[in-house]
């Protein structure tokens, strides 16, 4: 269950297409592409459905979001210690759809980093990714808002959003490993995010709600591996 790259992280939101059994079924489709290919894909169920998932498939799983809280009094409240416990690996911090302030970033890269889990944080433009590289994340993963679920894809679209925030990423970071996410439903779509220098992309509805999503993976992981 190493992650490796460059990879695809499929984001499975909350899809009835991702829900429940048909989440699992996913993740072992999922598995079974990332076996066959040699590419690392990474899962990110439903938080009900993330102990079943990394119980059942070898492959990285990872959270959808935690807070920034500790143990205690906290209802609600997504608890690093709890998504540790369930068998994730990593775990996703300021999707557009939960976007957390600045502060807030900062504290959940520590907690996911003192519990052994990676971060991958999303940011919607260059400056806000290279504002979050001083945090020092795993992952930064580049996702304009706008074109999220749009299927057209950052990389197609817009590719000087992607170069910027590489170049603004790397005077702070020359490591930091950047994808790219954002409408990318392609393969296509995947290797042009590999020739504009990230490590991988980061998707959701254009797996999860495909027709053959097994299909879909290889033919990503095809273009990773050309």
């Amino acid at each position: 269950m190493n992650l490796q790259f460059p990879t695809v992280i499929v984001n499975f939101k909350t899809y009835l297409e991702s829900t429940g059994k048909k989440g699992l079924d996913l993740a072992k489709q999922a598995e079974r592409a990332s076996k066959e290919t040699g590419i690392c894909i990474v899962v990110v169920p439903q938080f009900v459905d993330l102990t079943k998932v990394a119980e059942t498939v070898e492959i990285p799983v990872f959270a959808q979001h935690i807070d920034p809280i500790k143990p205690g009094s906290c209802t609600g409240y997504i608890l690093v210690d709890s998504v540790k416990a369930a068998g994730a690996v990593g775990t996703l911090i300021n999707h557009s759809e939960k976007q957390l302030k600045l502060s807030d970033i900062d504290c959940i890269i520590d907690l996911a980093h003192e519990h052994g889990l990676t971060s991958c944080v999303c940011a919607n433009n260059p400056s806000v990714s290279a504002a979050v590289a001083t945090m020092k994340p795993d992952i930064i993963s580049i996702e304009p808002p706008e074109l999220i679920g749009s299927g057209i894809s950052v990389s197609k679209a817009k590719p000087e959003i992607v170069t910027d925030t590489i170049k603004l990423v790397r005077k702070v970071d020359p490591k930091m490993t950047i994808l790219c996410g954002a409408g990318i439903s392609t393969a296509e779509d995947v290797a042009l995010a590999l020739k504009l220098g990230t490590c991988g992309v980061l998707v959701a509805s254009g797996v999860v709600k495909a027709k053959n999503p097994y299909s879909v993976l290889c033919s990503f992981a095809e273009a990773i591996r050309k």
